[in-house]
């Protein structure tokens, strides 16, 4: 579609965007707390593809191929767990990869829809095809190899024993439980899977603690005095294309009345509209070099504990070459 008549020239938003981006601002939540400088920005690229996006933190999480391969391994040795108690175990089969993650790129979905063919194709689909298929049926065990795989007693569909943090831990732990004469890890093979794989020791850095730090930038860099100017711009932008009362592109789904049908004709002309005002006000380039910004004061203020967990992330590859 076409509203040269309404829309400001790519050129002209760049401007305003650097009269917003020269320098640090104080924000009113900034990077630490209140009255604390916003950082300032590197380059901020003029409508970046968001499958290309790179962000400081994706030195610190895995790949959807790599997170594929991890679950292969946490699967490898639940088995070789339940094998040590006699019984052979299958883990349910993994949902099959769509392509659509690679489509993407990590970040292809990190401010809402923003490329135009996956707008005009799918409109507000998700291109990974979550949901689209039945979730796979949990494998058929006996109650004793049921019993082994969670480590519950008879009667409990939880277990109710202790749950030690570590695999270093777990190893003086009794569960209170046993299967042919031997003690069953505390909270069954699938705990000891999971421990053996992502805390071994006592110092194993959380799973999560590299997302955990992507969610706290993102939150931050949402609290940004240029993001919200950029997200003003686009709301403005989705406003005269007669999309009123959305204030981010998070919200057009739900406020839109988009749900039953996001890749229905109504859904494919908003997010159409949406794509071609992210890309007017340049929403991606601006939002991107905020979030990289606030990535990085994260990724420098936590240097330490990240440096562990990469080492304890190659340890992880390691063992997944020796059981492969």
């Amino acid at each position: 579609m076409h509203h040269a008549r309404r829309r400001r020239t790519l050129a002209a938003a760049l401007l305003t965007a650097t009269a917003l981006l020269v320098g640090g601002c104080a924000g009113d939540d900034g990077a630490k707390g209140k009255g604390a400088r916003e950082p300032a920005l590197g380059p901020v690229a003029a409508n970046p593809a968001g499958s290309a996006l790179s962000l400081p933190l994706d030195a610190y999480t895995d790949s959807d191929a790599e997170a594929r391969r991890m679950e292969a391994v946490q699967n490898r040795l639940i088995a070789l767990c339940m094998a040590r108690y006699g019984f052979a175990y299958e883990p349910p089969a993994s949902r099959a990869d769509t392509g659509g993650g690679a489509e993407q790129g990590r970040h292809g979905a990190l401010f809402g829809v923003a490329d135009p063919a996956q707008a005009a194709a799918r409109g507000y689909a998700d291109a990974s095809g979550a949901g689209d298929s039945a979730k796979p049926a949990p494998p058929q065990l006996t109650e004793s190899a049921t019993a082994v795989l969670f480590g519950t007693r008879q009667g409990e569909t939880t277990p109710s024993g202790p749950d030690p943090r570590t695999q270093e831990e777990a190893e003086r732990t009794d569960s209170g439980i046993e299967a042919g004469g031997q003690r069953v890890p505390a909270g069954g093979c699938l705990r000891e899977g999971y421990r053996k794989l992502y805390a071994p020791t006592k110092d194993s850095v959380d799973l999560l603690f590299s997302f955990g730090l992507a969610s706290e930038a993102h939150t931050r860099s949402q609290k940004d005095s240029r993001v919200v100017a950029v997200l003003k711009d686009w709301s403005a932008c989705m406003e005269e294309a007669g999309y009123d009362g959305v204030g981010t592109p998070y919200e057009v789904v739900e406020k839109l009345g988009l749900e039953a049908d996001k890749a229905g004709p109504k859904a494919v002309a908003v997010a159409g509209e949406d794509v071609a005002c992210k890309r007017e006000v340049n929403l991606v380039g601006v939002w991107a070099a905020v979030e990289t910004a606030y990535q990085q004061g994260l990724v420098e203020e936590n240097a330490e504990t990240l440096a562990l967990y990469r080492k304890q992330r190659d340890a992880r590859f390691k063992l997944a070459a020796s059981l492969a």
